[in-house]
């Protein structure tokens, strides 16, 4: 894909329908909801253009509208299902060439690590960037995803499936025979920790991150993955709290 890369823009998919944690998109961190935790931290990633909020169409949706917004941060709404249509149609909204994909059920997204993608990327200019790719490298809840919106117009024309339709990037990963796929690996080896949650996703997971936020956010707003591993090498009994959560799989 030798296409001109930028505008990148980030594409924050969330909703409050959630299955396991109905409204944790908005669930409030140091009294601040996480979606606006996840915009002012990708608000930090220098290589960014942009970034837009990918909502639903349903009423419940409303609240998040109102945060983007808030945050001066365009949101676009679409199908409840069609995950893949609201991503990409939000990227059309803005004119990004570049989508950086993040969930809203991450609300300790590192900025150095999505810059280190974006980086990656753009100097090797795949198809397709993740730093989860064949899964997760880093603590679940830090993925990055990266492709060109030329690349998801393509797999929004080639394919149907309900799965690859919920699952952005499935179809992606699932096609490297005619792809270019590219890994980016952390650099960091104490970085590596693929069997730690750090996501959003039930209500342990929130209490391990809302943990997080108490203990570090007046100290730095924005901390790292660093800060959290020493907090949790202080206190390993926070990161056993949502150990026993299964990871949800395509």
């Amino acid at each position: 894909m030798n296409s001109e890369p930028r505008p990148v823009y980030a594409v924050v998919t969330g909703r409050m329908g959630s299955s396991r944690m109905p409204g944790k998109t908005m669930a409030e961190l140091a009294g601040v909801p996480a979606l606006t935790h996840i915009i002012s931290r990708l608000q930090r990633v220098p290589s960014l253009d942009g970034i837009v909020v990918a909502t639903t169409v349903d009423p419940e949706d409303d609240v998040i509208c109102e945060c983007a917004q808030a945050m001066a941060v365009p949101a676009y709404r679409g199908s409840v299902t069609d995950v893949l249509g609201r991503v990409l149609n939000a990227a059309v909204s803005v004119g990004a060439a570049t989508i950086v994909r993040i969930t809203g059920d991450a609300p300790l997204t590192d900025p150095a690590i999505v810059e280190a993608v974006i980086a990656a990327f753009l100097r090797d200019r795949p198809d397709f960037a993740s730093n989860c790719l064949g899964g997760s490298q880093y603590p679940i809840g830090l993925a990055v995803e990266i492709f060109p919106t030329a690349q998801l117009e393509l797999a929004e024309r080639c394919t149907v499936a309900a799965r690859d339709r919920e699952h952005v990037t499935l179809f992606f990963e699932e096609h490297p025979e005619w792809l270019r796929l590219l890994s980016v690996a952390p650099t960091n080896a104490r970085h590596r920790r693929p069997n730690l949650r750090l996501t959003l996703d039930t209500p342990k997971d929130y209490e391990v991150i809302a943990t997080l936020y108490d203990a570090l956010y007046d100290t730095d707003a924005c901390f790292g993955l660093d800060a959290v591993l020493a907090y949790l090498e202080r206190h390993p009994e926070v990161a056993m709290l949502n150990a026993d959560v299964p990871q949800v799989v395509p």
